[in-house]
């Protein structure tokens, strides 16, 4: 899901910087200069947590090293999202000391590392989600070439999932906070209840917007809204600041989410990395399909087999494009991106050129995020 949407394609004028801004950089106001796009500015903890990542996953099981370091492998990777939104986060927020301690140069590599280590254990997470998720669907592709399961089997695409989600346990330990170790459980938690939510729906819940909206969710924004406040909550933040960064990344990923249906129906196989139309032709009505069914209510018999019969895929899709549904889901897309746009403003003002200018990518991603899918 989402692997295919490139931060690269959200540019913005300021200068590059070290990950770790100097103190003579506090109230510091960002120059412009040549383009630097978000994932630049953030490139160097992205690589640092991906080695970390590669390293973790190896053991003395050289087939289960293989699985489970599948889609870390610099070609493979993705575009690395969530760890790329997640970093931009930390950055953005100034780091706040704990009670009754000054703010000293060691308290923020601490604090800044824990956050790294939110960074590590969402993507491990996501990517265990991956290997299920391709097991279930019966994907042969992933990310433009062979899935786990089609190269090494089910049984090995599994216990691989599994794996990374131990691996993400261990590291979830090492952050040393409670309400973290609870955030990120109820993350998994949703994770689980979404997919099988996805699997058992009765015919009548299908077509419902409520169930659509909670089951995205679950699926994907959980990650990015958990994950999101894990970040605020290991950089001792006051709860209200928390609660900004929760909503943030719930809207941003619901949004995400959204252009990812649209994206179903408009980009190619190729550009997607997986097979166009899969989630009809895995019987799963998105926000196109059921805008689509308020114009041709033929759509809803159709929603409610989950398009098993002959030729249902190809008659919802001639629905979807000949009604106003495509249109409709990019502007429900754009209701997410606008709040997720302000919860973004409303988070404390940086006190770092590197958090002034990672705030701004945060806006830039929004920004950019509704052109994507037509790209």
């Amino acid at each position: 899901i989402l692997d295919s949407f490139d931060p690269q394609n959200c540019y913005f004028g300021f200068a590059s910087y070290s990950s770790l801004a100097n103190p003579s950089e506090l109230e510091a106001e960002p120059t412009m200069s040549a383009p630097v796009d978000p994932f630049k500015l953030v490139s160097q903890d992205l690589h640092q947590i991906s080695q970390k990542m590669l390293d973790q996953v190896k053991n003395e099981v050289p087939m289960l090293s293989t699985a489970a370091e599948y889609f870390f492998r610099t070609t493979v990777q993705g575009k690395r999202l969530r760890p790329t939104f997640l970093l931009l986060l930390a950055a953005s927020l100034s780091v706040a000391p704990l009670p009754g301690m000054e703010l000293d140069t060691q308290h923020i590599l601490n604090q800044s590392e824990r956050q790294k280590g939110v960074a590590e254990i969402a993507e491990m997470i996501h990517v265990a989600s991956l290997l299920h998720d391709d097991v279930l669907d019966e994907s042969s592709t992933r990310r433009g070439i062979g899935s786990v399961n089609a190269v090494m089997g089910n049984k090995m695409a599994i216990l691989a999932g599994d794996f990374l989600l131990a691996r993400a346990s261990v590291r979830l330990a090492e952050l040393g906070s409670t309400e973290a170790v609870w955030l990120v459980a109820t993350m998994l938690d949703n994770l689980v209840k979404g997919e099988v939510m996805q699997a058992t729906l009765g015919a009548d819940d299908l077509a419902c917007w409520d169930k659509y909206t909670h089951k995205t969710f679950l699926k994907t924004a959980s990650l990015f809204a958990h994950s999101a406040k894990a970040v605020a909550v290991v950089g001792c933040h006051s709860p209200s600041t928390c609660e900004l960064a929760f909503s943030v990344g719930h809207h941003l990923g619901l949004a995400f989410q959204i252009i990812d249906d649209v994206k179903d129906f408009t980009s190619s196989s190729f550009i997607l990395g997986k097979p166009t139309l899969a989630d009809l032709s895995n019987g799963i009505p998105t926000a196109p399909v059921l805008f689509a069914s308020e114009e041709f209510p033929g759509l809803l018999p159709l929603i409610r087999r989950r398009f098993k019969h002959h030729g249902d895929v190809d008659q919802a899709s001639a629905w979807v494009f000949q009604s106003k549904g495509i249109e409709r889901t990019r502007d429900l897309a754009a209701s997410h991106i606008a709040i997720a746009t302000q919860s973004i403003r409303d988070l404390p003002e940086p006190t770092t050129l590197h958090g002034k200018q990672c705030l701004q990518a945060l806006l830039q991603i929004c920004q950019n995020a509704l052109n994507i899918d037509k790209k």
